[in-house]
């Protein structure tokens, strides 16, 4: 059976240039709760937020559930395609599939099994589990399916071979019991076709809560350029992330890339804001989405946003930044880069 790789495709770094971006529209389910609710309708209007943002930049594609069209249509404006698809959750980062190209015009897509972020009790996903080969069959993209348990949050790529991964998301047992380090990355390398696999040992401790990821690496820690890693820091050195940043800074700069470069590590430091309604949050900045000529930022009302977006803006002078509050969609267990997926040009 051929791979990806092995057919010349490979996953792109977001900063490539893409034909469009993918996104869900959130539903009534566990972690919004029911039509009609607050909760829902505060997640809607983030989503929404969002997706007019990256708008700007490039065409955005929307995936709402049967019957939820015409209300997603009211919020999103006119400029924004929509489709109906039946939905469980909306992170479509995690649900849809990882786009890849051949370098000759051709479009392609690592389809993932998906089990709810490792059989979350929570979680529903019999209808999300078949999202992504519904996208690839919307956007023309050749599928390729796998048997690894993964999420498009899991992984960050640099596109010159190296891939980020976390030791909890795909050595978790409840998404691939049984599989050792050298299974995952074979598989990962033969789906993105990726040479080098940098793990790091964990994410931030929020994550492991009840709508937690059990470590996403796109919250923690994202290339910027080949060479170039983002991370990110908690300056308070009481609160428990402190020392996730600190070893993970340490860890990638002294690792090498798959070209045998040193890495370059920029700390971005962690907004202010370390709880919520006495729940500690994982605000990070480094849950951004790279679209055409902009950087979507989250952004939290924090006095560390313009902080980070400086940051941002000396790292891409070629692109506008734009600080969109992440806070609803933070409360629902992700962020920007959570909720969309880039299909890069062909």
């Amino acid at each position: 059976m051929s791979t990806p790789a092995a057919d010349g495709f490979r996953m792109p770094p977001e900063w490539a240039r893409h034909e469009r971006t993918w996104m869900a529209w959130p539903g009534p389910n566990f972690t919004f709760g029911e039509e009609g609710g607050g909760t829902l309708a505060a997640a809607r209007r983030a989503w929404a937020a969002v997706a007019r943002a990256v708008r700007r930049f490039e065409p955005v594609t929307v995936v709402a559930g049967p019957g939820q069209a015409e209300g997603a249509r009211a919020l999103l404006g006119a400029d924004i395609d929509l489709v109906e698809r039946p939905l469980n959750d909306a992170w479509m980062r995690d649900i849809g599939p990882t786009f890849l190209t051949d370098g000759r015009g051709h479009l392609a897509a690592a389809d993932w099994v998906f089990n709810g972020w490792g059989a979350q009790e929570w979680a529903r996903w019999d209808l999300d589990e078949k999202l992504a080969e519904q996208v690839c069959r919307l956007s023309g993209a050749r599928r390729y399916a796998t048997g690894l348990v993964n999420e498009g949050g899991g992984i960050h790529v640099d596109g010159e071979g190296t891939v980020l991964l976390t030791e909890t998301v795909q050595l978790d047992p409840g998404r691939n019991p049984g599989r050792t380090q050298a299974d995952v990355e074979a598989e990962i390398h033969a789906h993105l076709g990726t040479t080098k696999a940098i793990w790091l040992p964990r994410g931030l401790t929020a994550d492991y809560g009840q709508f937690g990821t059990r470590g996403h690496v796109d919250i923690v820690a994202a290339f910027a350029r080949p060479g170039t890693v983002l991370v990110h820091t908690q300056p308070d050195p009481g609160h428990p992330d402190h020392a996730i940043g600190a070893e993970t800074a340490k860890l990638l700069r002294a690792s090498t890339d798959a070209r045998g470069r040193r890495l370059e590590v920029v700390e971005v430091p962690a907004p202010t804001v370390v709880e919520e309604d006495g729940e500690l949050v994982d605000y990070s900045y480094i849950n951004h989405y790279l679209c055409n000529d902009g950087v979507v930022l989250c952004g939290f009302d924090d006095p560390r946003d313009e902080e980070a977006a400086a940051i941002f803006r000396r790292l891409f002078p070629g692109r506008t930044v734009t600080l969109v509050d992440a806070r609803t969609i933070f409360a629902a267990g992700g962020g920007i880069h959570c909720i969309t997926q880039q299909q890069p040009m062909a």
